[in-house]
């Protein structure tokens, strides 16, 4: 199925301004001691990279960060025809008693972030998560609420949301998609 761009909701300067109020959020909050994020791969890993800078220009100490691969987690494995690709998990620092903040890009069903709390619990037991989205789309399946969000960003079920960012795709940007009907 192919999409369209309906509407830009975030450019550059939002989406960075996003990130810096979330933040800035966390360490209101969790405060930088023991704090770890943990972004849930592709763009959530490079998200919570980005987090982690600005909350080093905060404090003045960079939490550190990891990458979860929620591949084997997910409920849907079961339904896609192929086999998986795995990208791998990356935490190099023990989570054992840690506040971890799980990192990702869209909030959707709250699927995805069920899957990465029980790879999450699988490497140990963190004194508590929280979760950041840059956004929130709604439509949830599952009881599953952020603590800190970019934007809250009703849509409906026949849109999409895409994050575009630099690392990956060369601009910092977030559009709301929706399918065409060729």
């Amino acid at each position: 199925m192919t999409s369209r761009e309906k509407a830009q909701v975030l450019d550059d300067t939002a989406l960075d301004r996003a990130l810096t109020r979330i933040a800035h959020e966390i360490v209101e909050q969790a405060g930088g001691e023991g704090v770890a994020l943990v972004g849930i791969k592709t763009r959530g890993v490079t998200l919570a990279e980005r987090i982690a800078e600005k909350i080093a220009g905060i404090e003045g100490t960079r939490p550190p960060v990891g990458a979860l691969d929620i591949t084997l987690y997910r409920d849907d494995l079961r339904l896609k025809a192929e086999q998986p690709a795995v990208r791998g998990t990356e935490i190099p620092f023990p989570i054992k008693g840690r506040t971890v903040v799980l990192v990702d890009d869209v909030l959707f069903t709250g699927r995805t972030i069920r899957a990465a709390m029980d790879a999450l619990m699988d490497l140990g037991r963190p004194r508590i998560i929280r979760l950041a989205v840059l956004v929130d789309r709604g439509h949830r399946e599952l009881p599953i609420r952020p603590d800190y969000i970019g934007k809250n960003l009703p849509t409906s079920r026949r849109e999409s949301v895409a994050v575009m960012l630099r690392e990956h795709d060369g601009v910092d940007r977030v559009v709301i998609q929706e399918p065409t009907d060729s």
